[in-house]
């Protein structure tokens, strides 16, 4: 057992259950850890369930629908929609009911300095930025503040190493440096779909082949949720300007609940996921 595992007892409590906290709970049972998950809506753990069942993997899962239930825990990530009220009162709630040693954010573009304000000990905390799809992508970009502590830093680090993740270190500021950068391209072709410059998949073919993606963009966009996006956009356009505006199509998108893999359709058809 490596140090991150044995200092953690190989135990970790995800909160959300949604796309990326069942991506992310799935990576820690795959690498053998007995992994905690947490959401108030028994549908959607239950489809986090089976799909941790699908893939398999030598650790362990069990559910619950309030961290109330679970007495304690030394390692915690924090995985809910990109609320920031919603993030602070999960996390708040987290720290007082749970009294973690390590508690993450998986954030990917609210600041982890207004976030770690609530907390009692935010020297504790970090962001831990995972990316989809999270079982086979090899990154986690690292999120800190001057209120960070140099452990927590290392904990971080050496969690990456644990999954077979490249770690990258970034201070916190809107988007991070991944966020802002793919967000960037995402909308753009967002812009180029509205204004009939070319098909999604065309767009998305010159992007992985001229450009080496591993996903286009828009697939991508997909991937993370067409509402997510706008609220990433949002609040980037609040925060560094009317460059990252999301686009019309995009909002019109999200009110018709065309939001990507998660409800069937987006720019892409994803039947299997209705």
């Amino acid at each position: 057992m490596g140090i991150f595992a044995d200092r953690f007892g190989k135990e970790v409590v995800v909160v959300g259950a949604g796309t990326m906290g069942s991506g992310i709970a799935e990576t820690f049972v795959g690498h053998g850890w007995a992994v905690k998950l947490v959401d108030p809506s028994t549908e959607t753990l239950e489809r986090a369930t089976e799909r941790i069942a699908a893939a398999g993997g030598s650790g362990s899962l069990i559910t619950a629908c309030d961290v109330a239930e679970l007495g304690g825990a030394r390692f915690v990530i924090e995985t809910v929609p990109e609320n920031p009220g919603l993030k602070t009162a999960v996390l708040s709630a987290v720290e007082r009911l749970l009294k973690p040693e390590l508690l993450c954010t998986n954030t990917s573009s609210l600041s982890v300095g207004e976030l770690q304000s609530v907390l009692e000990h935010p020297d504790r905390f970090i962001g831990l930025h995972f990316f989809q799809p999270v079982p086979r992508t090899k990154l986690i970009e690292i999120v800190t503040t001057s209120r960070t502590s140099p452990e927590t830093l290392q904990f971080a680090r050496a969690c990456a190493e644990e999954l077979g993740r490249k770690p990258i270190v970034v201070a916190d500021s809107p988007g991070f440096a991944t966020s802002r950068l793919g967000i960037a391209i995402g909308l753009e072709a967002i812009r180029m779909v509205e204004e009939d410059i070319a098909s999604a998949s065309d767009i998305d073919d010159g992007m992985i082949l001229g450009y080496q993606h591993g996903v286009g963009p828009l697939r991508m966009t997909d991937m993370v949720g067409l509402d997510t996006r706008l609220a990433i956009g949002e609040h980037l356009a609040a925060t560094l300007g009317p460059r990252f505006e999301p686009p019309a199509l995009l909002r019109k998108m999200v009110d018709q609940g065309k939001l990507g893999r998660k409800s069937g359709q987006g720019f892409f058809s994803w039947p299997e996921e209705k």
